[in-house]
C-alpha cells in the first residue's frame, strides 16, 4: 500500500517537476530565438544601408581605384610582384586621401531664389542659388547640382567658413512656353579626382510658369466680338429689360407686370412681355490633335491666339470658357468622348493652364470637343474654334454645327505660311492668321465688314 502510494507520488512529482522544467525553459528559448531573429534582421538592414551608402559614395573612378588596390595588394603579397604591390598601395593612399573631402556634407544650407514665378516666353529669368555653411567647422569646396527642367546646372561652391555664404546667379532659359520645375538642389561633396562623392538632396522646388506670348486686343465690345452682351434674343420672358408686347393676364402673373393703361382701355388685365437679354458667354475651343496642325509653330500660334482672346474677354468682365480635347485611352478610342476645361477664374489661372497644355497623341478631335462644349454651355453667344491649317472646310463646318443658330461661330485658322484674311463659310466666319499681330487686325476688320 505504502509502496504503491510512494510510486504514484514519485511519478506525480517527476511529472510535475518535468512539467515545471518544460514550461520554465520554453519561454526562455523562445525569447532567445526571437531576439536572434530580430538581431539578424537589424544587422541585415544595417548591412544593406551600409552597402547602399558605400555604393552611392564610391564614384565610377573610385571603383577603378578600389579594384586596383585589391588586385594590386593581393597579387603583390601573394606572388611577390613589387609593381603590383606599389600600385595597390598607391590606390589605398588615394582612397585614404579622398575620405576627408566627404566630411561636412550636411553643413550646407541651400536656398533657391527666383525673381519671378511667371514670365512670358522669351523673357529671361534670373535666379540665385545661395549656399550657406551652417556648421561649426570650415566646409571644404563642393558642388551643387540644380535641375532646371530637363537640364542640369552645376554650381561650384568654394571653401566656406562657419556662418558664411556664397551666392551664384542662375539664368533660366524661357525660349518656349511651358512649366519648368527648378530643383530640388543636390549638394555634392568629393575629392578633386572624383574617387569618392557624397550627395545630399534638398526638398525645396520652385515652379516657373512660362506663359504664351499674347497680343493686346481691342475691347470685345467693339470689332467682330461686339455687343453680344445685353442684346435681345428671340426668347420671350415675363421679366426683363427689352419690352416686346402685351398679352392677357393669366393666374400667377406678377401684379408688377400689369400694364394699367391697356387694362383700362380694353377692360381686361394686360401684362408686359419682354425679350430675354443674355450676358454674353464666350467659348474658345482649342484643338490638340496631332493631325490638326502641320507643325509645332502652328500649335504655338493657336495657343497664343487662344490666350489673347481669353485674356481680353476676362478683362472685359465677360464669361469665358476655354476647353480643349483630353487624352483618350487607346482601348476606348471611338467609344469615348471627353474634354478638359481650363481654369478661367482670372487671366493668370488661364495663362497657367495654357502654359502647361500640349498636343496629345490621342485626344478628342475638334468636332467632338465642340459638341461637348455646346452641350455643357447652351447659353453661349459666341464660339471660337482655334485650329491649324490641316482641317478642311467640311471639318470646320461639322464642328460649327454643334452650336445653335443663335451662336456666332468663328473659326480661327493658324497658318504661319498663309496670308491673313477673313471670309464667310456658310453661317460661320473663318479668320486666317499667319502672325499673332494679324489677330488684332482681323478682329477689328471683321467688325467693320
Amino acid at each position: 500500500m505504502s509502496s504503491s502510494t510512494e510510486s504514484r507520488l514519485t511519478r506525480t512529482f517527476a511529472a510535475t517537476g518535468y512539467t515545471r522544467t518544460g514550461y520554465g525553459s520554453a519561454p526562455a528559448t523562445t525569447r532567445l530565438a526571437v531576439r536572434g531573429v530580430r538581431g539578424w534582421r537589424r544587422l541585415r538592414r544595417a548591412s544593406a544601408r551600409a552597402a547602399r551608402g558605400f555604393a552611392e559614395t564610391v564614384a565610377p573612378a573610385g571603383w577603378i581605384v578600389l579594384a586596383v588596390a585589391v588586385i594590386g595588394l593581393a597579387c603583390g603579397l601573394a606572388l611577390g610582384w613589387l609593381e603590383f604591390a606599389v600600385a595597390g598601395g598607391a590606390a589605398v593612399l588615394l582612397l585614404a586621401l579622398s575620405v576627408p573631402f566627404l566630411f561636412g556634407a550636411r553643413a550646407y544650407e541651400v536656398t533657391l531664389r527666383l525673381e519671378h514665378d511667371r514670365v512670358v516666353a522669351g523673357t529671361p529669368v534670373e535666379g540665385a542659388l545661395v549656399v550657406a555653411n551652417v556648421g561649426r567647422r570650415v566646409a571644404l569646396p563642393g558642388r551643387v547640382d540644380l535641375p532646371v527642367g530637363d537640364g542640369l546646372v552645376d554650381v561650384a561652391v568654394p571653401l566656406l567658413r562657419p556662418g558664411h555664404e556664397t551666392s551664384e546667379d542662375v539664368a533660366i532659359p524661357t525660349l518656349r512656353r511651358g512649366v519648368i520645375t527648378v530643383g530640388p538642389a543636390r549638394t555634392v561633396r568629393g575629392d578633386p579626382l572624383g574617387i569618392l562623392t557624397r550627395e545630399a538632396t534638398w526638398q525645396e522646388t520652385r515652379t516657373l510658369y512660362v506663359h504664351p506670348v499674347t497680343t493686346a486686343l481691342r475691347s470685345t465690345a467693339t470689332g467682330l466680338i461686339r455687343d453680344l452682351e445685353g442684346s435681345p434674343s428671340r426668347t420671350i420672358v415675363d421679366a426683363d429689360f427689352s419690352f416686346h408686347a402685351l398679352r392677357p393676364y393669366v393666374p400667377g402673373d406678377s401684379p408688377r407686370q400689369v400694364h394699367w393703361k391697356s387694362t383700362a382701355k380694353t377692360g381686361a388685365m394686360m401684362v408686359r412681355q419682354y425679350e430675354e437679354t443674355r450676358r454674353s458667354r464666350m467659348i474658345l475651343v482649342l484643338g490638340l490633335g496631332g493631325d490638326e496642325y502641320a507643325d509645332d509653330d502652328e500649335f504655338e500660334l493657336a495657343v497664343s491666339a487662344t490666350a489673347s482672346i481669353g485674356v481680353r474677354g476676362l478683362r472685359d468682365g465677360r464669361d469665358v470658357d476655354v476647353v480643349a480635347g483630353a487624352e483618350i485611352p487607346e482601348f476606348a478610342r471611338g467609344r469615348m468622348r471627353t474634354f478638359r476645361t481650363l481654369t478661367t477664374i482670372s487671366s493668370r489661372t488661364l495663362l497657367d493652364d495654357l502654359a502647361a497644355i500640349g498636343r496629345g497623341e490621342n485626344p478628342s478631335p475638334l468636332r467632338e470637343v465642340a459638341a461637348l462644349a455646346a452641350g455643357r454651355h447652351p447659353d453661349a453667344s459666341i464660339a471660337f474654334l482655334v485650329c491649324g491649317s490641316t482641317l478642311t472646310p467640311t471639318q470646320l463646318q461639322s464642328a460649327a454645327l454643334a452650336f445653335g443658330s443663335e451662336v456666332a461661330v468663328v473659326a480661327l485658322v493658324c497658318d504661319p505660311t498663309a496670308a491673313p484674311g477673313i471670309r464667310r463659310l456658310g453661317s460661320m466666319t473663318v479668320i486666317s492668321i499667319g502672325l499673332l499681330d494679324d489677330l488684332r487686325q482681323m478682329l477689328a476688320r471683321g467688325g467693320r465688314s
